[in-house]
């Protein structure tokens, strides 16, 4: 609900232009460390919310939120196998496949096609990878019970 609410929050300028979309970010972190707990159904509904937020076409964000699910459920394995950092460029990439198939989408129903920046916010998703996926995985670690030895 967070990645929801900093999707949601509005920005100007050079700073909407450079905004990753996190829910898109949490939909890749889920898919690559806990594939069994997030499904692409949960993907299109965050998908949906997405667009009708927007108010977008309907299903852009979902398509594309599942073409991410599929992309790091093929590549999960292969993921895993990197450190964060190591991960960051491959997570790009996928960024890259999701906004292309929404620039697709967006030009098929009559839209001009974007500017070259619209593709920033790729390099804002592939920097902020590293300290999301640190972050997320610092929320789930277990706090010891101070009643067990």
């Amino acid at each position: 609900m967070i990645a929801v609410i900093l999707n949601f929050m509005p920005l100007q300028g050079d700073w909407l232009t450079l905004r990753p979309d996190f829910v898109a970010l949490a939909i890749m972190y889920w898919s690559v460390n806990h594939p069994h707990k997030l499904g692409m159904s949960v993907a299109f509904g965050l998908g949906l919310m997405m667009d009708v937020g927007n108010a977008g076409i309907l299903g852009q964000h979902a398509l594309a939120y599942c073409v991410v699910v599929y992309l790091t459920l093929v590549l999960g394995r292969r993921l895993r196998l990197f450190n964060w950092l190591q991960q960051a460029p491959q997570i790009g990439l996928i960024c890259i496949i999701m906004q292309l198939s929404m620039v697709l989408i967006a030009l098929s129903s009559g839209a001009q096609a974007p500017e070259w920046s619209y593709f920033l916010s790729t390099v804002a998703m592939a920097l902020f990878w590293v300290p999301g996926s640190f972050v997320l995985t610092l929320l789930q670690k277990q706090k010891p019970n101070p009643d067990v030895l």
